[in-house]
């Protein structure tokens, strides 16, 4: 299975991060082709090493590497990359792909 794990900071603007982000970007996202399940944090995020900026995860599951690189290229695919820029530039964001196993 394959995961995207994204790490957004703390928004200057929460409000408008949380509105944006779940009344446009969580529903476009939702349509990418192959998405199998799409997770949000509740709440906050604590972390044991000493990130204080972290302000929401989400994790996007995939069958495979492939299989989510094709669906990034597709038109929602790309209208993700766009949107996303709206409510977080380059800057405010770690985007992680990688393929996993259960243990």
């Amino acid at each position: 299975m394959a995961k995207m794990t994204v790490i957004y900071t703390t928004p200057k603007d929460k409000e408008f991060f949380e509105k944006h982000y779940f009344e446009v970007h969580v529903p476009l996202a939702k349509q990418l082709p192959g998405l199998l399940k799409y997770e949000i944090n509740n709440g906050p995020v604590i972390s044991f090493t000493g990130h204080n900026d972290v302000y929401r995860v989400a994790n996007l599951y995939f069958n495979s590497l492939d299989e989510m690189m094709g669906s990034f290229k597709s038109d929602i695919g790309q209208q993700c990359a766009v949107d996303r820029m709206i409510f977080a530039s380059d800057d405010d964001v770690q985007i992680y792909v990688y393929d996993s196993i259960n243990t």
